[in-house]
């Protein structure tokens, strides 16, 4: 196989090449309006992501970071109080906490699913909490049933960090609609990407909806008045013309990567990789829009195959190879090894397969039996 071509982990100029005419007339009509800073298409995009979510309004911001700080400060989260989030995710989700001048306090994972675990989140809690963040990671929605009971019982908000679940579902109702702030990114290779850095927040409370379109703009109101303290966190209309070409396909894209991750499953088993490669499981009443595609590798072989896809020029990723409570930064919050070992053993164990909805079934076949080609490569050492 060394004389194949490259099967890139996610091809962002495809949905490009599909959309492109449209999207470069698009912003061509953004360059010559002049409005390239709060122009019509930012407000178009906004009322079109509310109406995705299902929910009454949408700020456009300029990153997923900047989508989290945005629902962390209009939910008066500062100094003195506490986050509960799961330390397996990307590094925005806590650090938009501590920037806020917040604590944050790390609740385990379930296994299964790679999300907070409730069960966690109910022992985490303290006088100080302030605020959980679900994070839906992968493109599978954390379980919010019973987040919805902690949070009542103790009258906290949630906020949702969607940035890898657009369109993914949890009992009918859409990511970002499912807390009190959504946060999404648009980062190029999410379900629905920019071309650069964008992000959203979606909520259905137009209090918290004006705080944040006022905090995006250097707290601005009116213009040159500044009756709190914000920064730049303003989309820029260009993404926003973009993001309004794109939105209309991303159920057809969504349904695309389902297709993809079907394929891989049967595959997987056609193989018979099934006690080698662990699938992701997509839980009962939830839509799984599958941003990446993550695999659990047996026999601490993870990096041992990553290499061997390399090698075989097959793209492939960890997301994250060291859990938020173990990075370098944050050793002041003062937890160690073996604190959350659910996290620590998806850091050690998973990687991401390419994923993308255009993704052939010849390139999926060829990912798995390079699996199956490592596996057999490894009896043999071991015979």
């Amino acid at each position: 196989m060394s004389g194949s071509r490259a099967i890139p982990l996610c091809d962002i100029n495809l949905s490009f090449q599909q959309l492109e005419t449209e999207i470069l007339q698009a912003v061509e009509r953004v360059i010559v309006s002049g409005q390239l800073i709060n122009g019509p298409d930012v407000k178009l995009l906004e009322n079109g992501l509310a109406a995705y979510c299902g929910v009454n309004a949408a700020v456009g911001c300029a990153s997923g970071t900047d989508a989290l700080s945005l629902a962390i400060h209009a939910l008066d989260i500062g100094p003195g109080d506490e986050v509960i989030l799961p330390p397996y995710t990307f590094f925005a989700t806590v650090g938009s906490v501590i920037r806020a001048g917040a604590t944050p306090i790390f609740a385990d994972i379930d296994p299964a699913s790679y999300n907070i675990d409730p069960l966690q989140v109910e022992n985490c809690i303290t006088k100080k909490t302030k605020a959980i963040i679900a994070v839906h990671l992968y493109g599978q929605c954390a379980d919010m049933e019973p987040l919805w009971r902690i949070a009542e019982r103790h009258d906290l908000p949630i906020i949702e960090d969607a940035a890898q679940s657009l369109g993914a579902e949890y009992q009918g109702k859409r990511a970002g609609s499912l807390g009190a702030i959504g946060c999404l990114s648009f980062y190029p290779s999410k379900n629905l990407g920019g071309m650069g850095d964008a992000g959203a927040c979606v909520t259905n409370d137009p209090d918290w909806a004006r705080k944040m379109e006022i905090l995006r703009g250097h707290g601005m109101d009116p213009k040159y008045y500044h009756k709190t303290m914000g920064w730049n966190a303003r989309i820029d209309t260009i993404q926003a013309a973009i993001l309004r070409v794109k939105l209309p396909y991303l159920d057809q894209w969504i349904a695309g990567r389902r297709n993809v991750a079907s394929r891989y499953d049967a595959l997987i088993q056609d193989f018979h990789l099934t006690d080698y490669l662990e699938k992701p499981k997509a839980l009962p009443k939830r839509l799984h829009s599958y941003n990446q595609y993550v695999v659990r590798v047996a026999n601490g072989e993870r990096d041992a195959l990553i290499q061997h896809f390399k090698a075989q020029k097959i793209g492939c990723e960890v997301y994250y190879p060291l859990p938020l409570h173990l990075q370098e930064c944050l050793i002041h919050l003062g937890y160690g090894p073996g604190d959350f070992p659910a996290s620590e053993e998806a850091a050690r164990s998973t990687m991401a397969l390419p994923m993308f909805p255009e993704l052939g079934a010849a390139d999926q076949a060829r990912v798995i039996g390079t699996v199956a080609d490592f596996v057999r490569m490894r009896h043999r050492l071991a015979a």
